[in-house]
């Protein structure tokens, strides 16, 4: 058993390689409750959302991820597209992960670390957010999105696996899952997301619905009052 689990309090079988049974969901509850102490920082990431996108001009959403990471930056934009839970206006997002015809061009013509930053560099504006997911936090072409992203005046949120890592250090702000197992990182981030999803709609759909002025964050984002 790694040094990382032992210290999240996971107490599965010695040497084990994977997860099964009993062991999952002892791994997910230590990893869950690694994410209750995250919940004030998702809730402020759901408002700061709430302000761009419902913003003047309306900002927009990026978001990306590899193999099931990308699935799940998908099901975030498609949660701001469609609906989380109540019904309210549809938002601007967009995943990067799904544009297969500009995938295949980007991966064709340029360096694989373009893959995602060519996409934020073309369709990122000055205020808009950008979300990162990584579960290693290590993957070259998210780690140059996030970059990228910082370049072109982006917002830049990241949710990893244990830190540190450099994607967590490449973005302005990150949620980073202590449990060294793949599977239980994602299913924690899935969490993490719709806890996002719900403090966004929280926001817009407060009596008051103009989100107005920003004011800082003890990380340095801005985000609705």
């Amino acid at each position: 058993m790694s040094a990382v689990a032992r210290s999240s309090g996971e107490d599965v079988s010695p040497g084990c390689t994977h997860l099964t049974g009993q062991d999952h969901v002892t791994s997910l509850t230590a990893a869950l409750r690694d994410v209750s102490s995250h919940v004030a920082t998702l809730d402020r990431w759901g408002r700061l959302l709430a302000d761009v996108l419902c913003g003047s001009p309306r900002g927009r959403l990026l978001a990306a991820g590899n193999g099931g990471s990308a699935a799940q930056a998908q099901h975030l934009t498609a949660e701001l597209v469609g609906r989380y839970r109540a019904d309210r206006p549809p938002f601007s997002a967009i995943c990067l992960t799904a544009e297969t015809s500009s995938l295949t061009a980007i991966a064709n013509d340029y360096p694989a670390d373009e893959l995602f930053a060519r996409q934020v560099e073309a369709h990122g504006r000055d205020g808009d957010v950008l979300v990162l997911l990584s579960t290693s936090g290590r993957s070259p072409n998210i780690v140059a999105a996030a970059r990228r992203g910082r370049e072109c005046g982006i917002t830049t949120l990241a949710l990893t696996g244990p830190a540190p890592n450099p994607l967590a250090a490449a973005v302005d702000d990150a949620v980073c899952i202590d449990s060294p197992w793949t599977a239980t990182v994602q299913e924690c981030h899935l969490v993490a997301l719709h806890l996002v999803c719900a403090a966004f709609d929280a926001a817009v759909l407060a009596p008051s619905s103009r989100l107005s002025s920003r004011v800082p964050s003890e990380t340095g984002l801005e985000a609705a009052p």
